[in-house]
């Protein structure tokens, strides 16, 4: 995920891609105990981008970041 993406996203939808990606990570990490999963690399490319969500998510709650749906 670029970080484009991520400044274009709101703090609802943040979280629900945040909680996608952990239910993913789970599923790879259950294919991989079961040497079922092909592509290896997908378990560092979700780390990857559930590390950025949660520091976004941190820079709402620290007030670094406005929520755009106050905005409008």
């Amino acid at each position: 995920m670029k970080k484009n993406e991520l400044n274009d996203m709101t703090f609802s939808e943040l979280e629900v891609k945040l909680k996608d990606n952990l239910d993913s990570l789970q599923n790879f990490r259950f294919q991989k105990a079961l040497q079922q999963l092909e592509d290896p690399s997908q378990l560092r490319n979700v780390k990857k981008e559930i590390a950025q969500l949660k520091t976004v998510l941190r820079e709402y709650d620290l007030g670094i970041r406005n929520d755009k749906e106050t905005k409008e």
